[in-house]
């Protein structure tokens, strides 16, 4: 192994928690903070956008889907014991280089599910502990929308909200119709040009709607657009290519820093005197049953067997509508339109607990159409096929119905010794099952999109659940809780066990609500600074 280097902060990955940690900590000038991250720095000239073939780029070095993608970044994923397919992106931003910007907030009630429904867990803290720093993250991200949704508590201050094109107005209409809730979008996703801080302005969405593969205006708020130039700015150090593989601890049971390989195949120490991991809901437990030791044989932080347990996968259910107008429902971001949460909530009528999100989505690229109309049989080869084209692209409407799965111990991540990424480490297989709860709500989340397009006088051409390839929302393996024996990690992130040692990314989630998972809100980053510092200050440094 080669000669150790040392930091006061060492994180462990660069995606949305990451990035804001390292930001937030990074005020501190006199900490050296360190990120390890496992993928590449990406060329936004290089996005798939800025090419003419840029549809080929989601089946290739940007589809979201490590088995497509191969890279030597990446590390193998078998979901096989799973409906769903895992997604992530490895790089300098992570999976927010991919993701389509829709960012609403948690509801109050999505802290307390325990005390409201008599189902799952409470989480140690609320919605009134985080709302400041919803705010000042959506901030830093830039967000786009429109003040007074009844579904939440007030906003204050957003961007201008996405245009909902003309075929959002269509499904907005048939959400008045029946008297439904519904809302535009909360999107990271600048409306017009945004300059919070002089480090950072961006350019205004040209609706081009191909969020999915990496936005060259930077008009998405991906993290390496947003926090991660602030944390640069201020010092922080990012070590790209560089694969964490083992958090190790000295002989008093405390976090020694981390043994990581680099782009050479150069096993390297880095000494820290906090370690924070970030590596996302499958990553993180990855990393830590990765992590054995005499007083952890069964990986660091897992002697309670917990580590990895409590997946939730937020499963989608979709229904597609077609229109007999040309709505260009193909322009504007695709995941950006509208959204309700009218079935958000339990209803003593329905036969489950908790709810959904309806989340609207535009219409498809013109391959994308081209492919699914062929296997929805409503596009032929042949003759007809541009007349029928012409009927089918510009004119369909998606819903994702995003069902809240409760937390189910046998739903799980584990370590996959037959599988190994290139530096010798083990994969992860992923078990996991959808509840009969689940079932029902993705059932009832159907029947309504089904009603809500036959009053916006749509032909439904397909519908389905769960969609298998929308694993982007994985929490809850690492959770977080004020009892050592039924949670791994205290209310700010802080390993029971380990005390100089923190997990800030969606992994700690103890339930995973009904909609879109945010990067975790900084609100943990903010309270734990006095914390790390202290540590730093209690721990021998033997760098001084």
């Amino acid at each position: 192994m080669s000669k150790q280097d040392f930091a006061d902060v060492v994180i462990v990955g660069s995606g949305a928690s990451g990035a804001a940690a390292a930001w937030s900590l990074s005020r501190n000038t006199s900490l050296r903070i360190v990120c390890l991250e496992q993928g590449r720095s990406i060329d936004k000239s290089k996005y798939p956008t800025t090419s003419s073939d840029w549809e080929l780029g989601r089946y290739g070095d940007f589809s979201p889907f490590p088995g497509v993608r191969n890279s030597t970044v990446d590390y193998p994923i078998d979901d096989s014991d799973s409906p769903i397919s895992i997604a992530q992106f490895n790089g300098v931003g992570g999976s927010t280089i991919l993701y389509s910007g829709h960012f609403p907030r948690f509801r109050p009630s999505d802290f307390k599910v325990n005390t409201i429904d008599g189902v799952a867990d409470d989480w140690p803290i609320d919605y009134s502990d985080l709302e400041p720093f919803f705010e000042e993250n959506e901030k830093i991200m830039g967000i786009a929308g429109m003040v007074g949704d009844p579904a939440y508590p007030s906003y204050h201050s957003l961007l201008p909200p996405v245009p909902l094109g003309e075929m959002g107005k269509a499904v907005a209409q048939a959400f008045n119709k029946l008297d439904w809730h519904w809302w535009p979008s909360y999107s990271a996703i600048s409306t017009k040009e945004y300059n919070p801080f002089d480090e950072l302005i961006r350019s205004p969405c040209l609706n081009l709607g191909p969020c999915n593969t990496g936005c060259p205006q930077s008009a998405k708020g991906s993290v390496d657009v947003t926090y991660l130039p602030l944390a640069i700015a201020n010092g922080v150090e990012i070590y790209t290519e560089c694969r964490a593989c083992e958090i190790v601890l000295n002989k008093d049971g405390v976090a020694d820093g981390v043994i990581y390989v680099d782009s050479h195949g150069v096993k390297k120490h880095i000494e820290a005197g906090v370690v924070i991991v970030a590596c996302s809901g499958i990553g993180t437990p990855r990393l830590l049953l990765n992590s054995k030791s005499s007083l952890f044989p069964n990986g660091l932080l897992n002697n309670n067997d917990l580590v990895g347990r409590y997946l939730t996968l937020h499963p989608l259910a979709y229904t597609e509508g077609v229109f007999k107008e040309d709505l260009k429902s193909s322009l504007g971001p695709h995941g950006c339109c509208l959204y309700s949460q009218e079935f958000y909530e339990t209803r003593e009528e329905h036969n489950f607990v908790r709810g959904y999100t309806m989340h609207i989505l535009r219409g498809a690229t013109p391959v994308e159409s081209a492919i699914s109309g062929y296997f929805m049989r409503r596009l032929t080869l042949g003759k007809s096929h541009h007349n029928q084209f012409n009927k089918h692209f510009n004119h369909t409407a998606g819903i994702a119905v995003i069902a809240e799965d409760l937390p189910d111990a046998h739903n799980r991540v584990e370590l996959d010794y037959s599988n190994k990424d290139a530096s010798g480490m083990p994969g992860v297989k992923i078990h996991y099952k959808m509840n009969e709860n689940t079932e029902n709500i993705l059932k009832h989340g159907m029947e309504k999109s089904k009603e809500l397009f036959l009053v916006a006088d749509a032909d439904i051409v397909s519908s389905f659940a769960p969609i298998k390839n929308t694993g982007w929302h994985t929490s809850g393996t690492v959770r977080m809780g004020e009892d050592p024996n039924t949670s791994v990690v205290n209310k700010y992130g802080q390993a029971h066990e380990v005390e100089n040692l923190f997990i800030v990314d969606s992994s700690i989630f103890v339930t995973a609500g009904g909609s879109i998972l945010l990067p975790l809100p900084r609100p943990l980053h903010y309270f734990v600074v006095t914390i790390f510092l202290a540590i730093l200050i209690k721990l021998p440094r033997v760098y001084d």
